[in-house]
């Protein structure tokens, strides 16, 4: 079995010092970089614009994997594409016409994800999941870093592990919130294949560690 791909959010460094920060996330067995785009609409909260989001995209070296939680994010995909991303996910509740929007995404040349909200069930996909490459379930309420992980999206990750087997999708399964060592075992041991990690890697005595133990979960 693969280890688990590990993807730190942004949302959780030292923009006092972010240029320290992204060194060690590039020195370190980091996967991905997390980067959560809110809007305050779709959101509670306001993250950061693209103008700071270009020099992040400047000084990392790894794929950029972004986040959307805005309204009408298909407006947005020249300016993420143009970040460089590897990776625009979108979600369900924001987007009426998703099919459409995850064409768009893919013919732009990235890879494309849709989020669910921790109230949001899994059964929704079903008619989605063969044509995304990721799917990312919320384990807090976005919008703000440092929420407690809500105990049920264990059972999401299970039903959507078997979604996924059953529909032949190649979709991968991340979660954000909430994540440290405790439950980040949980969920590899449901079937999570990407860990979205803000607080446990960048507020942690030694972020490139905790980054090799996290990804040693599996």
């Amino acid at each position: 079995m693969s280890k688990l791909i590990i993807s730190p959010s942004l949302l959780s460094a030292n923009f006092g010092d972010l240029k320290s920060d992204l060194e060690r996330v590039n020195q370190s067995e980091a996967d991905w970089l997390h980067i959560d785009i809110m809007d305050g609409v779709f959101v509670p909260n306001i993250s950061f614009g693209f103008p700071v989001l270009k020099y992040v995209s400047e000084l990392s070296t790894k794929p950029l994997d972004v986040h959307l939680m805005i309204v009408q994010p298909e407006k947005f995909i020249r300016e993420v594409k143009d970040l460089g991303a590897m990776m625009m996910n979108v979600h369900y509740e924001a987007c009426p016409h998703l099919h459409r929007v995850i064409q768009q995404v893919k013919e732009s040349g990235m890879k494309a994800g849709v989020t669910l909200n921790p109230a949001t069930p899994v059964s929704l996909l079903t008619d989605i999941i063969s044509d995304v490459d990721l799917v990312l379930l919320m384990s807090v309420n976005p919008g703000f870093g440092g929420q407690k992980f809500i105990p049920h999206t264990l059972n999401k990750v299970r039903e959507l592990k078997e979604l996924i087997l059953r529909t032949g999708s190649r979709a991968l399964i991340e979660v954000d919130g909430g994540v440290n060592l405790e439950t980040g075992a949980m969920l590899a041991g449901e079937g999570a294949d990407v860990l979205v990690a803000g607080n446990a890697v960048f507020h942690a005595p030694d972020m490139i560690d905790m980054i090799r133990q996290l990804k040693n979960l599996r």
